[in-house]
């Protein structure tokens, strides 16, 4: 393909930003500083010192008002033979408020309570079907973690969020009580309440703590019950116009018989990366899936299963690899992402096996060069990119957004 030069625009004459005020200078000192206590932990004056660039006053005048108000506290000392001022390590006040962070799937929901550090105080699993009651599971855990109240609350669920209000749309295919319960949330309890798509809270955790580490675009291919993708360009996680998206589901593909809809992915790679058709190709290939086991968890166990083994196992992961690659070899062809992530409980369970597979495959199908990877985090990224989202929104609130010159 031929590329156009553009044509160069008149130079513009140079604009000097102009010098920072010493109020915005101390906000953007103490954002930069608590940002540093967040990701890296207690610190001392000394390490706030070489770490921000700032003059020792500084940092001291910038300890004492974050102290002040209430955001820092001396968390203990750096060592015990050092004594006196600059052995104390100066961390994040984590009870200032806590948190909460929602895993919503067609069939089950999980929730988190967490400190303002993100660090996780209590687990549970919230009633389905049952919203009111899920609310009240939610508040008794926050509890049992010692909140006295929730501050900001994060819900990953299926389907469309759209953007400009954060609304969960009402998605054909989704039960009736997810919509409920984030209504109930944000009526019930003190708290605010935010809702992202599910994929796009697990590329969070994957950019942040995972696979895409390294990595400043790439799109995540979920593969668990539903089929999804996120897409992250140039660091930023991309919704689209109407949180869309990533729909990939409905993505027309040969191999399936027929066409999606608006309202029915059936014909769309849905039917051939979702857990009912992965597991309806396992058993093409003579893989049970076990007694008992739903279509998720048996795609995943044959998925796991036909890794650990060979023969009819490794045939099995071919021919899904060529169904994947279908899915992949269109992102490539319309985004460029450089790195397809294979995540989702079907990806974790395929790791590196399945990712090369796909990654061959793919090399056939685009000249678009795309890196293959496995999930580092596989379906607890939902709930990691939750937990990692509402401790985002908090700081934001409680420490002020960062301030631009």
């Amino acid at each position: 393909m031929t590329r156009a030069t553009p044509t160069a625009a008149p130079a513009a004459p140079a604009v000097r930003a102009a010098p920072a005020s010493p109020s915005t200078a101390r906000a953007i000192n103490d954002r930069l500083a608590l940002r540093l206590l967040t990701d890296r932990g207690p610190l001392t004056a000394g390490q706030l010192k070489a770490l921000t660039g700032l003059s020792r006053p500084s940092v001291a005048d910038l300890v004492d008002r974050l102290t002040t108000a209430g955001l820092v506290e001396v968390a203990g000392e750096a060592d015990d033979r050092r004594r006196g001022p600059n052995a104390k390590l100066y961390g994040i006040v984590a009870n200032r408020a806590h948190l909460a962070a929602l895993d919503v799937r067609t069939d089950s929901a999980t929730a988190v309570v967490t400190d303002l550090l993100g660090t996780p105080l209590a687990e549970t699993a919230l009633p389905v079907d049952a919203p009111r009651d899920a609310v009240a599971a939610l508040d008794r855990a926050a509890r049992e973690a010692g909140a006295q109240g929730l501050h900001t609350v994060v819900v990953g669920a299926p389907g469309l969020v759209a953007p400009a209000t954060g609304e969960l749309r009402d998605t054909t295919g989704l039960p009736a009580w997810h919509r409920e319960l984030v209504g109930l949330l944000g009526r019930e309890l003190p708290a605010r309440v935010l809702v992202e798509n599910e994929t796009n809270l697990a590329a969070v955790a994957e950019q942040r703590l995972g696979a895409a580490h390294d990595l400043d675009s790439f799109v995540l291919l979920w593969l668990g019950a539903g089929v999804g993708a996120a897409v992250v360009l140039d660091g930023r996680l991309r919704r689209g116009a109407s949180g869309g998206a990533g729909e990939i589901g409905f993505l027309p593909v040969p191999g399936t018989g027929g066409l999606p809809s608006a309202t029915d992915c059936g014909g769309g790679f849905h039917a051939l990366a979702g857990a009912e058709a992965v597991a309806g190709l396992a058993a093409a290939h003579g893989l049970g899936l076990g007694a008992g086991a739903g279509a998720g968890a048996g795609a995943a166990a044959a998925v796991s299963a036909a890794v650990a083994g060979g023969g009819v196992g490794g045939a099995f992961l071919d021919a899904l690899a060529e169904r994947l690659a279908l899915g992949a070899a269109a992102v490539a062809a319309v985004l460029d992402p450089g790195c397809v992530i294979l995540g989702g409980e079907i990806g974790l369970a395929g790791g590196s096996a399945l990712a090369e597979r796909v990654a061959r495959r793919l090399a056939t199908l685009t000249p678009v060069p795309t890196e293959v990877r496995a999930t580092a985090l596989g379906g607890a990224a939902v709930l990691t990119g939750a937990r990692l989202a509402a401790r985002e929104a908090a700081q934001d609130l409680l420490f002020g957004p960062t301030p631009h010159p």
